[in-house]
């Protein structure tokens, strides 16, 4: 299961590149059109920082930090034993996401975002959209499903 998480994963790389490589191949920096009049707009900018513009110019941190966070996920795909939906997609979408916008990073020295919402300021992309996600279902699993929830519960009876 754990290989075809990582091929899984890497179709969620494939398709935030391709998207990417759409919006860079149409849309000047700093432009965009509306999708949704009043809610929806694809707008391309070059974010050289973290989510919502945080960090600025800290590349090489934000390349050491999703390789190893990609290296310990991939790690636990192999070696953890109590996986379930929730850790798989997990995976999947936090290496997937974390892989695009690595991509960037290296090749451009910035992420290509392009997702607006006017309900949501900041603007992002379908890898950030994946390891959002991603992360909201590691935190249900270790929750919900996992050893160290199953473990505070002891320690709490037990007192």
């Amino acid at each position: 299961m754990a290989i075809i998480a990582l091929l899984l994963a890497a179709a969620a790389v494939a398709a935030d590149q391709i998207l990417k490589l759409l919006v860079t191949s149409n849309l000047q920096p700093n432009s965009g059109f509306n999708v949704i009049d009043g809610f929806f707009k694809i707008f391309y900018i070059q974010n050289r920082g973290a989510a919502f513009g945080m960090l600025q110019n800290q590349r090489w941190f934000f390349i050491l930090v999703t390789l190893s966070i990609s290296a310990v996920i991939i790690y636990a795909l192999f070696k953890y034993r109590q996986h379930n939906f929730f850790s798989y997609a997990a995976s999947v979408l936090i290496i997937g996401g974390g892989i695009g916008n690595l991509i960037d990073r290296v090749l451009y020295g910035y992420v290509v975002d392009y997702i607006y919402v006017t309900f949501f300021p900041p603007i992002f992309n379908f890898a950030d959209c994946c390891v959002t996600v991603g992360t909201v279902f590691l935190i249900i699993h270790i929750l919900f499903f996992s050893d160290l929830n199953s473990n505070a519960e002891k320690v709490i009876r037990s007192k």
